[in-house]
């Protein structure tokens, strides 16, 4: 049978801006691998270049932000009490978070942002958001060098449960990659949701334990302590801290965050992965 002109897909022809099938679509973006880490390098030269300081902000940043919730709540608001090690708990903790909290925020606008390159070039738009995280990831390595060079400063001896950090810091990868799929897809059906975001994140900023230990503030409350194991935030933070921190039975490593973070990381970026996949045709469009 001859194809006709009201048949373009018979002469190999795709509508422009149409989804593949998925298979398809993530061995598009695994081709665009050097381009996600090219865009990902250049938005972090293109963030410091115009200051003074440069790259240095990379690192400089979360130290601030650990100084100025050290001072607030450690010293102003007296938080510290009973927890062991709190400057390294800390330091700990705001390091962790902020790789989270600039996934999201950044996640979450990286198709609103580029609307001129999504309707301008024909590419799997899941680049982008990936693109974020990778940006992210590589300023988050430098932080960690960092946090390692603070522990021994501060007299903490490296130790083998050290090097978990490299699983961790992969599954928590994964996990915020999942995290900006769903935020990038739902901020452009509900443009609100970018005004909203910064709240969501500072919830789990005060809720998470960041400055504070649940495990020493609710300590009579089992079952609390027993649920919030398995809110994602805190059994990552929790888990970085026991297996940098030995100074404290506080610190034990409980091996069970180890499935309950493996289990949020891949289902979360399965899930973010088709729920991003499924509106790849309306993220360029004008209306």
């Amino acid at each position: 049978m001859t194809p006709t002109v009201d048949d373009p897909q018979a002469y190999g022809l795709t509508r422009v801006g149409g989804r593949p099938p998925l298979l398809e679509y993530l061995r598009g973006v695994a081709q665009r691998k050097d381009f996600i880490v090219s865009l990902a390098k250049f938005r972090i030269e293109a963030e410091n270049q115009r200051q003074r300081l440069g790259m240095l902000w990379i690192v400089l940043k979360p130290i601030l932000n650990a100084a100025v919730f050290g001072i607030v709540f450690g010293i102003l608001m007296a938080s510290t009490k009973n927890v062991p090690d709190f400057v390294p708990f800390l330091i700990i903790g705001v390091f962790m978070f902020e790789f989270f909290s600039a996934c999201m925020g950044s996640g979450s606008k990286s198709i609103t942002s580029n609307q001129a390159l999504v309707q301008s070039l024909a590419f799997p738009r899941m680049s982008l958001p990936i693109s974020v995280v990778v940006q992210k990831f590589l300023q988050l390595l430098p932080t960690v060098l960092l946090l390692f060079v603070f522990l021994l400063i501060l007299g903490h001896r490296p130790t083998l449960s050290w090097l978990l950090m490299v699983p961790l810091l992969a599954l928590y990868f994964l996990f915020c990659l999942g995290v900006a799929f769903i935020t990038a897809r739902l901020t452009v059906h509900l443009p609100d949701l970018a005004n909203l975001l910064p709240f969501i994140t500072r919830f789990f900023f005060y809720t998470t334990g960041i400055f504070f230990s649940f495990d020493i503030r609710f300590e009579g409350s089992t079952a609390l302590l027993e649920a919030v194991q398995y809110q994602p935030m805190y059994a990552f933070l929790s888990l970085s801290r026991e297996l940098l921190l030995d100074s404290d039975p506080l610190y034990d490593v409980r091996m069970q965050f180890w499935p309950i973070i493996a289990v949020w990381s891949i289902a979360l970026v399965i899930v973010g992965t088709i729920f991003f996949w499924a509106a790849e045709e309306r993220y360029g469009r004008v209306d």
